[in-house]
């Protein structure tokens, strides 16, 4: 099936020369020069994924992005010259998937939308499960919270399904980064404590004392099993008792 990417960049010739190199890949490119007639394309062309760049004339490509995961959870890479990691923490926080400088190799894009688009549009093979308040429904892609839908980003949702798998198990950064972005775990450590905290903020989770997600310092991030008494979390049994709580702290 032929997957629809959106390009957000003021530099002509590179949307023509993805546009042709896209085609070899089942890839359909639209582009747009701007960031109003992007948003136009965006609603008009419904597309499975942006490369939204950062430097654009008028809205950059943060205020975009925020603007963007005001009403959509699309996969969205950046694209930046700057190569500066402050803007690649920005655009981690602001809603994006992945980060991309430039100049960059067209294969390497494409793995990379390959990548995200395989993560997002894999077919589930868990049935929806209850934590507590929480429920997680992988088939239909869908968190609830005491009975309301949460909006979470592609990212967020697959990271809460891979910890809420397993209840109990301490995920380091790198397991995330590598089941989750298949990138190298030493170039955007932060964006899974980003991520972390942008997901505890939808869920209404206080870390320093979690229902869902608890941070164990040094080793990384464990989704708590539910408490039937009290419908919150639990230790896992492993890391309880006083030397477990002050190996603990908040992202």
């Amino acid at each position: 099936m032929t997957a629809r990417i959106l390009l957000i960049d003021d530099d002509a010739k590179l949307g023509m020369l993805l546009r042709a190199y896209f085609s070899r890949f089942d890839l359909e490119l639209e582009s747009a020069l701007e960031g109003d007639s992007g948003m136009r394309k965006l609603a008009a062309f419904s597309p499975d994924l942006v490369i939204l760049d950062v430097m654009l004339p008028g809205r950059d490509g943060f205020e975009l992005c925020r603007e963007i995961r005001r009403s959509s959870s699309v996969p969205i890479i950046m694209l930046t010259a700057r190569g500066d990691v402050t803007d690649r923490v920005v655009g981690l926080e602001v809603g994006a998937d992945d980060y991309l400088g430039k100049p960059f190799e067209p294969r390497e894009l494409v793995a990379r939308i390959q990548t995200i688009l395989r993560r997002v549009q894999r077919p589930a093979t868990r049935a929806a499960a209850d934590y507590g308040p929480l429920r997680l429904d992988p088939d239909r892609r869908e968190a609830l919270l005491d009975g309301e839908p949460l909006d979470l980003t592609a990212m967020e949702f697959n990271l809460l399904r891979l910890l809420s798998a397993e209840p109990g198990r301490v995920f380091s950064r790198d397991r995330i980064l590598a089941e989750l972005r298949g990138i190298e775990p030493d170039i955007f450590s932060r964006s899974v404590d980003i991520n972390i905290s942008r997901l505890r903020q939808k869920l209404n989770d206080d870390p320093a004392n979690p229902r869902f997600i608890r941070t164990i310092r040094g080793a990384g991030y464990v989704f708590l099993r539910a408490d039937p008494a009290t419908g919150g979390g639990s230790a896992p049994a492993e890391k309880q008792g006083p030397a477990a709580e002050s190996a603990s702290a908040t992202a």
